[in-house]
C-alpha cells in the first residue's frame, strides 16, 4: 500500500472520509514510511476517538511535488511507532499518546507534549500510564565537568512561560530541552463543540499574534465543508490582512534581535515601524491585531475607496522609512559578526525534522504555503519566496528582511485594486462524513486546521497544527555547540510561539 498524492485535497476541498484508504497499523506504517522515504513530510498526524475504545489514527503527508495525500487506520491501544526510522514522527506521536491514551509502540523517548490530563480519550478508556505533569523526564548527563541551568518557566516581563534545561560544558552549551505545556487551554477540544460564529473567536486566540492566520485557516475549513464561495474582494482583503501580519511581526522581531545585540537605533526604528503596521490592521479591523475582520464566508468589513488610499499612503511612507533602517541593521560590521554562525540548522535537519517557514527557508527549503498550495488572492498574485542557505542567526533574518520587503511590495500594488464583490457570502451547512484540510502560510510558517465531520454533519475532530509545533526541536538542536549567552538571540531568530503549541 502507497500512499498517492491527490488533488482533490489540493486547494483546501473536503474529500468524503470513505475516500480516504482504512489499512491495518502494519500497513499504514509501511506507506507512511515510504511516503516520507522518498521526499515527503508530515503536515498532520493525529488520533480520533472512535467506538468500543478504538481510536482512528489519521495522517495527510505531502510528497516531493507538494501534493497532499492522507490515510488512516483503526487501533485499540496501541501502533507501531514510526519515529525509530522518522524523527518528524516523533512529537506528533507523543501527542497521539498524550491526547487518547495509546501507545506508539517502540517510540524511543516518549514525553508529555502539553503537560495535559487527555482530552480526546475513547469513552471508558483510562488515561495512559507515564505522562506525569508534575514529573517531566528531563535526560541527564552523569559527569562531574557538565552542570545544568534551568531557565523558566517564570521568565523576566511578559514572556510567555516555559522552561529551558540547558547541559553545558563551562559556558558551551552541549544539549538544550524544552519543555512546554504551561499555556494549554484545550483549544481542539472548543474548536469541536462551538458553533462557527464562536469557535472562529477561539481560532483567533490560538496565538495572539497570529489572529489573521488562524482564522483565515480556521475559516478556510469551514467554507469548504459548507461550499461556500467567497468573493475575489474578500479574498483580496484578506491577502492584505494577512501580509499586514506578517510585515508587522517580521518587523517586530528584526527590531527585537537588533536589540538583543545591543544595536539600538534600528531596534527602536523598527519597534516604531512594527507600531505603524498595528495601526494599519486596526483601520482595516478596529483591532490592532486583526481580531473581529476574518469570518466564514468573508470578511466582516469592507475596505472604501479612501480607507484604502489612506493605507497606501500610509504604507508608501512606511516603505520610504524602512529601507534605510534595514540597510543601516544588516550592514553594520558589529551586527553581523553577532548574528553570523549562530544558531545553525543544517539543511539535513530541515528536512528530517520537517521545519516549516523562515526557519526552513534560512536553510534553502523553499517551502512556503502561498507558492506550493496557493488560496485566496495568492492564486493570483504570487510572491517570490525568500530563502537563504546558512540556516543561521544572519539567515534567519535576512529572509525575514526579503518577506517584508516583498509584502510589502504586494500591499503597495494590491490595497488600491481591490476587486469588486460582496465582502461575505453565507455557509451552508457541514457535509457529513467528509475531511478537509485548510493550509495558510503565517508569518511564523504553515498554519493546517483539519476539520472531520460525522455522519450527522457536526465536527468529530478539529486538529490545529500551528507551525511552532513543527519548528521547536529546531531550537534545541541548534543552541548545541554555542555559548549560553547567544540564547536569547538565538531564541528571537526563531520567535516561535508558546501558546500556538501548547493550544
Amino acid at each position: 500500500m502507497t500512499v498517492r498524492a491527490t488533488s482533490d485535497l489540493r486547494n483546501r476541498w473536503a474529500v468524503p472520509r470513505a475516500s480516504i484508504p482504512d489499512v491495518g497499523p502494519e500497513e499504514f506504517r509501511g506507506a507512511l514510511l515510504a511516503a516520507i522515504g522518498a521526499g515527503g513530510r508530515f503536515v498532520a498526524y493525529f488520533g480520533m476517538p472512535e467506538e468500543a475504545q478504538h481510536v482512528r489514527i489519521y495522517a495527510v503527508v505531502e510528497d516531493e511535488l507538494a501534493r497532499l495525500a492522507a490515510i488512516s487506520t483503526r487501533v485499540l491501544d496501541r501502533f507501531p511507532s514510526l519515529t525509530p526510522d522518522c524523527s518528524s514522527a516523533s512529537r506528533f506521536e507523543c501527542e497521539i499518546a498524550e491526547q487518547c491514551g495509546v501507545e506508539p509502540a517502540g517510540h524511543p523517548a516518549l514525553k508529555p507534549v502539553r503537560r495535559h490530563p487527555p482530552d480526546h480519550l475513547p469513552s471508558g478508556r483510562a488515561a495512559p500510564a507515564g505522562f506525569d505533569r508534575n514529573a517531566y523526564p528531563f535526560e541527564r548527563i552523569e559527569s562531574h565537568d557538565v552542570h545544568e541551568v534551568g531557565v523558566g518557566p517564570v521568565h523576566a516581563g511578559i514572556i510567555e512561560p516555559g522552561h529551558f534545561r540547558f547541559r553545558a560544558y563551562g559556558e558551551e552549551v552541549l544539549d538544550l530541552e524544552i519543555m512546554l505545556g504551561y499555556q494549554h487551554r484545550g483549544v481542539e477540544r472548543l474548536l469541536e463543540t462551538l458553533p462557527p460564529r464562536r469557535g472562529v473567536l477561539v481560532a483567533e486566540s490560538i496565538a495572539g499574534d497570529t489572529v489573521i492566520g488562524h482564522a483565515e485557516a480556521y475559516c478556510a475549513a469551514y467554507e469548504a465543508l459548507g461550499r461556500a464561495r467567497k468573493s475575489p474582494r474578500a479574498q483580496a482583503i484578506r491577502g492584505v490582512a494577512l501580509e499586514l501580519e506578517r510585515l508587522a511581526n517580521h518587523l517586530g522581531d528584526l527590531g527585537a534581535m537588533a536589540g538583543d545585540v545591543a544595536f539600538q537605533p534600528a531596534a527602536a526604528f523598527l519597534g516604531q515601524l512594527r507600531g505603524d503596521c498595528l495601526n494599519l490592521l486596526m483601520m482595516l479591523s478596529g483591532n490592532r491585531y486583526g481580531r473581529g475582520l476574518v469570518r466564514p464566508g468573508g470578511v466582516l468589513f469592507d475596505v472604501p475607496e479612501p480607507m484604502a488610499d489612506e493605507i497606501h499612503r500610509r504604507l508608501e511612507a512606511l516603505a520610504e522609512g524602512l529601507r534605510p533602517v534595514l540597510d543601516l541593521l544588516f550592514e553594520h560590521a558589529m551586527v553581523q559578526g553577532r548574528f553570523e554562525g549562530v544558531g545553525v540548522v543544517p539543511q539535513a535537519w530541515c528536512q528530517s525534522l520537517g521545519l516549516v517557514g523562515p526557519v526552513a527557508r534560512a536553510c534553502a527549503v523553499a517551502r512556503d504555503v502561498r507558492h506550493d498550495h496557493p488560496f485566496g488572492i495568492f492564486r493570483f498574485a504570487h510572491l517570490p519566496i525568500a530563502t537563504a542557505w546558512a540556516g543561521d542567526v544572519l539567515a534567519r533574518a535576512l529572509v525575514r528582511r526579503l518577506e517584508a520587503q516583498r509584502s510589502l511590495d504586494f500591499l503597495l500594488e494590491r490595497v488600491r485594486s481591490l476587486p469588486r464583490g460582496e465582502p461575505r457570502v453565507p455557509c451552508e451547512a457541514l457535509r457529513p462524513d467528509e475531511l478537509v484540510v485548510a493550509l495558510t502560510e503565517g508569518w511564523r510558517g504553515e498554519i493546517a486546521h483539519v476539520v472531520v465531520t460525522g455522519g450527522d454533519g457536526q465536527v468529530a475532530r478539529h486538529k490545529v497544527i500551528d507551525p511552532s509545533f513543527h519548528n521547536w526541536p529546531a531550537l534545541g538542536a541548534a543552541m548545541a555547540g554555542n555559548q549560553i549567552s547567544d540564547f536569547p538571540l538565538c531564541n528571537k531568530s526563531f520567535n516561535l510561539s508558546y501558546a500556538g503549541h501548547d493550544l
